[in-house]
């Protein structure tokens, strides 16, 4: 018999809604009813895609003795981070506090019948092991202090809640100086895999804000060590295993060192930030196979990822209840579909060899592809398309069909930059971004997320306003329509409105007040990405949304200036601020620049020629646009 779930539209929550578990959603009636029963709250907080998610899942939740226990003894909640990532940021600060290390998914709170938390985790097996407690006896200990009403519990739960209601701030104010730049640097050598490239030996994420600031960094100083980790990180990435070499797009992140074995689940925000990443570095170090990856995600992202001009959020890792049955291949099988599509049997065992496709194989006896080195053979479309139809005829893993405001304005602004190489792209983005803001943005009212064909219920937050002002300068960029700018202003402007408070940002101040990110973890924090809007409006429409930027800035710079690698965005737009936008005004196509802080403003006024600015002054005109780099590095 399905649970209260079924009636929720988050594909996450009715993943859950046949679970023998006595599942809740979000809302009054949970809370009201812990308070009623006198019994103890457990939130499980996920999302779709998680693998770890469905295991704790099918180990705890699926089971009928765990769940007679949690019906009897406990209200349980369940919480898509994605709908809800105000819910999820609260909870995540619970987690911190509470072990002293970041959390993860799925996060698993335990509070008492006032909804005041005592205990925080992330997976839990269903027995104890290893010295880990387990959620059976975990949750009995906690259902008999809640009935004995023991003092101590609660003492702890009213200490906790006030030190997550309490507001910290910054030390002191830090004078931000282009030598910060020399501590990023050095602090990203320090957690450089000089092998494999990236920032950790195992497991690995992309960081692909981190490899951006680098970027910028290498065409600002010459930095050679700043290029290499960038270029290294970003070849070693794309030889397949966090990237899909069959279909395109990349994989969360990877269980090991060489990027060779990930959890398979696909996200949009990771596909749309290495896009971008990929297509600067492309222009930067003019390094073609940079942009193949580029146009290879976008189609994936195209094909696989999207409806009616709408991004999906991700695809999940498992299918027929394993992890990766759908990525990965077994060799006897590939050897046979190789020589059926006209391959001889010492060339079919060259190509798996070459593909990585072994015997014994790389993954639970099946094999990732990947290729060793970065030049793919000429026979490689071939069995690409061979190695593809033995996929359709798999079960492609689930796809978790919720569009999400910032998620999708990042893929926007992805493929508004991939119009710099090709630029049918930027007519692609556009139609997205009509799409999005007519589902989205409604009345005056801009929302978090939906499904396609619903209703948003979700107001937006932050991320939503900065995400989608980032977009909207890029159209405006594109196509010169002065709409999209008042769109972009309108976004900042409701975020001003709404979130700031004298150089602090919140991420959300509605059901949760909590503190937007300066850090970025999965992908970068909001504070980051509406400091770039608001510099963007500086230079474009306003210098008072310099100020904001700026008093943004000085209120984080404490910890931008002594850990910068923590914060690599909001670090860029520091960079930014100090080294000035340059703004070429002209009513001509612009063609990509390096110097990374370019802004393109339409000037009717300036025909048939290119005008370089700063901020206060214009420095030089040319009708040559190929001249306009060396214009601009004259100019700084």
């Amino acid at each position: 018999m399905a649970n209260r779930l079924q009636y929720e539209d988050s594909p996450y929550l009715q993943q859950h809604k046949d679970n023998p578990l006595d599942w809740y959603p979000w809302g009054d009636e949970a809370f009201e009813k812990a308070k009623q029963d006198n019994k103890p709250i457990f939130i499980s907080i996920g999302y779709s895609a998680c693998h770890w998610c469905h295991v704790m899942e099918h180990e705890v939740f699926e089971n009928d003795a765990v769940a007679a226990f949690m019906n009897a003894h406990f209200i349980s909640i369940k919480v898509d981070r994605e709908e809800r990532p105000d819910i999820d940021k609260y909870y995540q600060e619970v987690h911190l506090l509470l072990n002293r290390r970041p959390g993860g998914w799925p996060t698993s709170i335990f509070c008492t019948p006032q909804n005041q938390p005592i205990f925080a985790a992330t997976y839990l097996s269903v027995a104890s092991r290893h010295q880990s407690m387990g959620f059976e006896e975990l949750t009995r200990i906690i259902s008999n202090k809640v009935m004995e009403h023991d003092d101590k519990l609660f003492e702890n739960a009213k200490e906790i809640e006030g030190f997550l209601t309490s507001h910290t701030h910054p030390k002191e104010a830090t004078r931000l100086t282009f030598d910060i730049a020399d501590t990023f640097i050095s602090q990203c050598e320090h957690n450089f895999e000089n092998r494999f490239g990236g920032f950790s030996v195992q497991p690995k994420f992309p960081h692909t804000s981190t490899l951006t600031a680098l970027s910028n960094l290498y065409v600002l100083t010459g930095n050679e060590t700043a290029k290499t980790m960038v270029t290294k990180t970003l070849s070693s990435m794309q030889r397949g295993g966090i990237y899909d070499v069959i279909d395109g797009g990349f994989c969360r992140y990877s269980v090991d060192r060489e990027w060779l074995v990930p959890h398979f689940e696909k996200m949009t925000y990771d596909n749309a930030l290495l896009c971008a990443l990929y297509v600067k570095a492309f222009h930067l170090f003019d390094i073609p196979i940079f942009k193949r990856t580029a146009l290879e995600i976008a189609e994936f992202m195209l094909s696989f990822m999207s409806e009616d001009q709408l991004f999906y959020s991700a695809s999940d890792a498992d299918s027929d209840a394993r992890e990766g049955t759908y990525f990965v291949y077994d060799y006897d099988e590939t050897l046979t579909r190789l020589q059926q599509g006209g391959f001889s049997p010492e060339q079919s065992e060259r190509i798996a060899t070459k593909l990585g496709i072994s015997p014994g194989g790389n993954f639970e006896g099946a094999s990732i592809v990947r290729i060793e080195d970065n030049s793919r053979p000429q026979w490689f479309a071939r069995v690409q398309a061979i190695l593809a139809q033995m996929r359709r005829e798999r079960t492609y893993p689930f796809i978790d069909k919720k569009i999400q405001t910032s998620w999708n304005a990042m893929m926007i602004k992805a493929l508004f930059d991939l119009g710099s190489i090709e630029t049918r792209y930027n007519e692609t983005a556009l139609t997205h971004l009509d799409t999005l803001l007519h589902t989205l943005y409604r009345e005056g009212t801009l929302y978090h997320s939906t499904l396609i064909h619903k209703t948003p219920k979700v107001k937006a937050f932050l991320e939503d306003y900065a995400y989608l002002g980032v977009a909207l300068i890029c159209a405006y960029e594109s196509t010169c329509n002065e709409g999209y700018l008042i769109e972009a202003q309108k976004m900042a402007n409701s975020a001003l409105t709404h979130f700031y408070d004298k150089g602090m940002w919140y991420f959300s101040k509605e059901e949760f007040e909590t503190k937007a990110d300066i850090t970025d973890s999965s992908y970068p924090g909001s504070v980051g990405v509406i400091v770039d809007l608001l510099l963007s409006l500086g230079a474009l429409v306003d210098e008072k949304y310099h100020h904001f930027a700026f008093k943004t800035l000085e209120y984080y710079s404490y910890d931008l200036a002594r850990k910068p690698i923590n914060s690599p965005y909001l670090f860029n737009q520091m960079i930014r601020y100090i080294k000035e936008d340059r703004i070429i005004k002209s009513t001509l196509p612009v063609p990509y620049l390096r110097y990374p802080f370019t802004l393109k403003k339409y000037d009717p006024d300036v025909t048939g020629t290119y005008l370089v600015c700063g901020m206060q002054r214009c420095f030089a005109t040319t009708d040559d646009g190929n001249a306009l780099d060396a214009l601009i590095e004259q100019s700084l």
